[in-house]
């Protein structure tokens, strides 16, 4: 696969990785304000999944943001 091609998929998967927890944020919060009580039913806070989901977040795009930089510097 050529470097090129290889960056802009990597790109490509960082931004998504970034949109899926933006959406899954977005949810969590409507759902939590639309339905308060069924949050009220568990012992942990409404927002764990979202501090969850966002630890997985930064380390998949810390991961990703490595593969870039290392194919950006075969590039040159």
């Amino acid at each position: 696969m050529d470097k090129k091609k290889l960056y802009t998929v990597l790109k490509a998967v960082f931004w998504c990785v970034i949109g899926a927890f933006l959406g899954s944020t977005i949810y969590t919060c409507w759902d939590y304000h639309a339905r308060p009580g069924l949050y009220a039913l568990t012992s942990a806070p409404w927002y764990t999944s979202i501090v969850m989901y966002g630890i997985l977040t930064a380390i998949a795009a810390a991961v990703l943001l490595a593969a870039m930089y290392m194919v950006k510097k075969k590039l040159k």
